[in-house]
């Protein structure tokens, strides 16, 4: 694996990264803001923000057309996106941290690759709603991550980034294999399998992101949690250690939290790539290393963006529709590559 170098900010950059932290957060709040109400109000039918207002305060006031589309369509729709970036937006953060690998997300671990399985293990016992498989996806993500954590902690000393991204990609691949070939042994399962895995918002109701909210919750509490621990880590595993830091704990803690995080969202929309991988080069550009600040700045730049590229899927082919893992897959990639090479294979940790 590539561990690209690590740049030493000069005294000046820090003092400036420092300074501009809570604007960052306030930005990123904002703009998270900004995407809700963009949410709510695009699509086949576009709203102004006075209707929106209505149908959401005082929705007798408004007209019944746009209360049904808000309240029934919309609003769950955008808290999930809300949930689901904020969980995916944290764990890559924290992916990269822990791995010290700038091109890691939250499917190193082996969580994708791990729901997949479970679902279509799920769809094959008779569960064909999102409602009746999302559990499965879930425990599926939590087993998968806890046999990449317990592999990668067999060895004396416990966990290292390597070892994690080792064992995460050894895991992935054996489980993807099992997954092609049950779907390929089994059309139904394929037909049914196909609309989950591509990653989307749609299609989802207020009873989905009422089950996975309490475990992005959960994960994101952990994250906040985990960043302390993650700054002196980086410092390297031996001067935590002379520091006082206990390493396997912080790495346990750090896993828990993706696994809750990206286990929760991958089982809600399907696994949605990119997301994990930039969001977190996005908030390090105003946060600097200090994953105090980078891990609920990314968190917000998430929900921001799943929500942008959401209603982006509503507008392009409009009246129809293309899936969020879709347009994040389109505008992430060539995003990522331009932000390579403007740094020219450099990048901060």
């Amino acid at each position: 694996m590539t561990i690209l170098p690590v740049v030493v900010p000069k005294v000046n950059d820090r003092v400036s990264t420092r300074s501009s932290r809570p604007l960052a957060l306030l930005v990123l709040a904002c703009a998270a803001g900004l995407a809700v109400l963009l949410s709510l109000a695009v699509g086949a039918q576009t709203l102004s923000p006075v209707e929106v207002w209505r149908a959401l305060v005082s929705p007798a006031t408004a007209a019944p057309d746009a209360v049904a589309i808000i309240r029934e369509l919309r609003l769950p729709r955008t808290i999930l996106g809300v949930l689901v970036g904020l969980a995916l937006g944290a764990a890559g953060a924290l992916m990269q941290g822990h791995t010290r690998n700038p091109l890691a997300d939250p499917g190193l671990l082996g969580i994708s690759a791990g729901a997949s399985f479970a679902v279509v293990i799920g769809i094959q016992l008779g569960a064909l709603t999102l409602a009746g498989y999302i559990w499965f996806a879930f425990a599926g993500a939590l087993l998968a991550s806890v046999l990449v954590f317990a592999i990668a902690a067999g060895r004396r000393g416990g966990p290292t980034p390597v070892t994690l991204a080792l064992a995460g990609m050894a895991i992935s691949a054996l489980l993807a294999s099992c997954t092609q070939s049950m779907l390929l042994a089994d059309n139904a399962s394929l037909n049914v399998f196909r609309f989950w895995v591509v990653g989307s918002l749609s299609g989802r109701d207020a009873h989905v992101a009422a089950q996975v909210a309490p475990f992005i919750a959960a994960g994101l509490l952990l994250a906040v949690v985990n960043s302390p621990a993650l700054n002196v880590l980086g410092l390297g595993e031996d001067v935590a250690r002379a520091v006082g830091q206990r390493v396997l704990a912080a790495r346990a803690v750090g896993v828990a939290a993706i696994v809750l995080l990206a286990g929760a969202a991958t089982a809600a929309c399907g696994p949605i790539g990119f997301l994990g991988l930039i969001v977190p080069h996005i908030a390090r550009t105003f946060t600097g290393p200090d994953h105090r600040w980078l891990v609920p700045c990314s968190a917000l730049a998430g929900a921001a963006l799943l929500l942008v590229a959401d209603v982006l899927g509503r507008v392009v082919v409009s009246p129809g529709e293309l899936q969020t893992g879709i347009v994040l897959a389109v505008v992430g990639a060539p995003f990522f590559i331009a932000l390579v090479r403007r740094r020219k294979g450099v990048v901060r940790l």
